[in-house]
């Protein structure tokens, strides 16, 4: 019927929006947190625990909704503009914003201008996201990506944010966590917009 022909066209971009609802829900999340220290973490670091796992739940949507719209032949350029949209919120805004709340929001405790530093960063690896997917969009070699994907360089800062909540849990949170999050955004956001070719899988 008509009613499942456009279930089946639009069941992959579902899985797009659900991808961005879970970004969305990870800023909501994260930015809900209140102030926590180390000493004294209370509920809200498990808020941050929280947002972690959406950005997560958010890679296996985005991990799926292209192979399924290739299985169903139902691919369209509206599924891939949909899809960079949505991958900038949740793997360029969302990891960034969770690292800002984690890391940055007290980096001045443990380093001069650290705080200033943390607001760059956190403005600066969703802009190498953003360039990275408009490259993307424009390419016309679909054999190999230039650059990381956004959903990787997304992921892995998530991880790092995950596993500094753990150590933040544990009372073993400090300036090393901050500074390696710090230099893997840089080299993130470098390797985002660099022309290092990435063979698709």
């Amino acid at each position: 019927t008509r009613e499942v022909e456009m279930i089946r066209k639009n069941l992959p971009n579902m899985l797009t929006l659900a991808n961005l609802a879970m970004g969305v829900l990870a800023i909501l999340v994260a930015s809900s947190t209140g102030k926590f220290s180390i000493s004294q973490p209370g509920e809200d670091i498990n808020l941050v625990y929280y947002s972690c796992l959406c950005v997560m739940a958010a890679a296996m949507f985005d991990r799926f909704d292209g192979k399924l719209a290739r299985k169903l032949n139902v691919a369209s350029e509206l599924g891939k503009q949909l899809d960079s949209l949505c991958d900038l919120i949740s793997f360029g805004v969302a990891p960034a914003v969770i690292a800002w709340k984690l890391h940055f929001a007290y980096a001045s405790l443990f380093l001069p201008f650290g705080r200033l530093a943390g607001f760059l960063l956190a403005v600066l690896f969703p802009i190498a996201g953003a360039i990275r997917l408009a490259r993307f969009n424009l390419q016309e070699d679909a054999t190999c990506f230039y650059g990381i994907p956004i959903t990787l360089a997304g992921s892995l800062l998530t991880l790092l944010n995950l596993l500094h909540t753990f150590l933040f849990l544990k009372g073993r949170f400090g300036l090393v966590n901050i500074v390696v999050c710090m230099v893997l955004m840089v080299a993130l956001s470098f390797f985002m917009v660099s022309k290092i070719q990435v063979r698709k899988i």
